[in-house]
């Protein structure tokens, strides 16, 4: 019998193991206003804003609270009459930190498990439909922020896709006692469970939006672009998309490390060790139902205790959150593995990263940080550092970069490539007019999001530039077009050529303004970082 044959015969059948219920029927009945829609839950009503339909804040599963928290999600509640759905919902659970490329527009809650659609009011039938995964590292992010805004795909054509996921210790839970609570669910991954429930949602009601469940693209960025490649690798997952974009998420590896559930490994603890350890913390002593019950009375403010991106990577004596877990379930091996033996969804893919993209390096010295590309150490170093003259923190950074965001695209895009799969690697290296005073090594992490999106006015209000609208419109229409067809070519663009590895090129979003095709002037270092990464496996 098949894993997803088991799990729908689960109590967990409600939601995760659905994915073949029945769509929700594309000839669903709508009432005679045009915001009104009805859903597999009832009639929600949205509002019309510019030619764009907007309903925020429905439900795609029960809220996890009391003793649903660390729960798989559970079917939403029916409800009578007209539900509004002009609002968001609560974004998940989390401590918001100072400097966050995308601000949340809401308040943080546990009771977060909502989605939003954006698509335009023209009547319209199979539109394409684009999903959004945030980011924030799996401890922040919401679908609150205006930059995520869908009303610019919608203007092109698209029904965008939002939704909020568990996050932090809500959404990546170990403890003893929830392993043997309800044997037959999914243990640890809660977040990913609830993003496999949204696209779950969208193929049972997208219909009623015009949208077609048969064209769905899934995108993310960093923590979202990882969700991506779990969704690419995960059998749990099949069928529930089309095409897919990663920004910015890796692929050299599980994002966050290779975790497990129970197994401890020397300097990686188990998933249920960190929760024991959580749980002492707060005076909970012992591993059984009765701490769990403490565990779930505890107020979401004492699970969150502190946890964001600023805290993520700090070091502690006793390790007590630790993300996504590879359960042999949901996620059952690194990405890079699974792609080098195509078993992933054979799909379209856009893959890419920024210019000066994120990345950790810690060496104490140049010939410290040469010597973790061991016997290829020359080889680095003339690609690297020719002259001899490159600071030792620009030069970590550039390292490191590589080795988490650039050169982990670039074999993605490739393993599809050479599967035949129709592939498109880019670099976004824009920066908005107004920050080239100080990013001046090229485009951080997470800032092409705005250009993605173009929702740069609400980025950058009254410092927005011409050029930065600009290159917005191209980049927004690309990732339209790639929704539409696969294809992210279309009229009055540049042409994006399918990458091939043996030309190399990619797009390149330029510090210019203008959106061109090279072969990739950092093939030498990328050549040797990936050396380096596929010696290590």
């Amino acid at each position: 019998m098949t894993l997803c044959k088991r799990l729908h015969r689960t109590r967990f059948a409600g939601l995760i193991g659905s994915a073949t219920a029945l769509t929700f029927a594309a000839t669903t009945a709508i009432a005679a206003m045009p915001t009104q829609v009805r859903i597999d839950t009832g009639i929600i009503e949205g509002a019309l804003s510019d030619g764009v339909l907007s309903f925020k804040g429905i439900p795609f599963a029960a809220p996890p609270l009391g003793n649903l928290r660390w729960r798989p999600p559970q079917p939403a509640p029916h409800w009578d009459g007209v539900r509004d759905a002009k609002s968001f919902g609560h974004d998940c659970m989390q401590k918001p930190f100072p400097g966050d490329a995308a601000p949340l527009g809401n308040e943080p809650g546990e009771d977060c498990l909502t989605l939003n659609i954006w698509y335009p009011s023209a009547k319209a039938k199979k539109l394409p439909v684009m999903v959004w995964i945030y980011g924030g590292g799996f401890v922040n992010g919401g679908s609150s922020p205006s930059v995520y805004s869908g009303a610019q795909f919608a203007k092109q054509g698209v029904a965008l896709v939002s939704f909020n996921y568990r996050l932090g210790r809500f959404g990546f839970f170990g403890f003893p006692a929830l392993t043997q609570e309800f044997p037959d669910e999914l243990k640890g991954n809660y977040g990913y469970m609830d993003q496999l429930a949204a696209l779950q949602w969208v193929q049972r009601n997208i219909a009623a939006f015009g949208g077609d469940p048969n064209n769905v693209t899934v995108f993310g960025e960093s923590a979202g672009g990882g969700s991506v490649h779990m969704l690419l690798t995960s059998p749990l997952a099949h069928g529930l998309f089309h095409k897919a974009i990663v920004q910015s998420g890796g692929g050299r590896g599980n994002l966050m490390g290779d975790r497990r559930l129970t197994e401890s490994k020397p300097g990686l603890p188990s998933a249920e060790e960190i929760g024991v350890n959580f749980a002492h913390k707060h005076g909970i002593e012992g591993n059984d139902a009765e701490a769990l019950a403490q565990l779930r009375a505890l107020p979401a403010e004492q699970i969150v205790d502190g946890m964001n991106m600023a805290m993520l990577f700090a070091p502690a004596k006793v390790p007590l959150y630790g993300g996504p877990i590879v359960d042999g379930k949901i996620v059952v091996g690194a990405p890079d593995t699974i792609y080098r033996n195509a078993g992933q969804a054979k799909v379209p893919i856009i893959v890419g990263a920024n210019s000066a993209d994120i990345g950790f390096g810690f060496a104490p010295t140049k010939d410290a940080l040469f010597a973790t590309f061991g016997a290829l150490k020359d080889q680095a170093i003339a690609a690297y550092d020719p002259n001899g003259n490159a600071g030792l923190s620009a030069l970590s950074a550039v390292v490191a970069m590589d080795k988490t965001m650039i050169e982990p695209a670039r074999f993605v895009v490739a393993q599809f490539a050479a599967q035949g799969l129709a592939s498109y690697e880019f670099r976004f290296s824009y920066v908005a007019q107004s920050m080239r005073n100080q990013w001046k090594d090229g485009a951080p992490h997470a800032t092409e999001i705005p250009f993605v999106f173009d929702t740069v006015a609400a980025k950058y209000n009254d410092q927005l530039a011409p050029g930065d609208s600009a290159i917005a419109r191209i980049a927004n229409t690309y990732w339209a077009n790639f929704a539409k067809t696969g294809n992210p070519n279309g009229a009055g663009l540049p042409q994006w050529p399918r990458y091939d590895p043996q030309r190399d090129e990619l797009l390149n979003f330029g510090a210019d303004g203008t959106a061109k095709a090279f072969v990739d002037p950092w093939r030498a270092r990328l050549e040797v970082s990936a050396s380096v990464a596929n010696e290590a496996k």
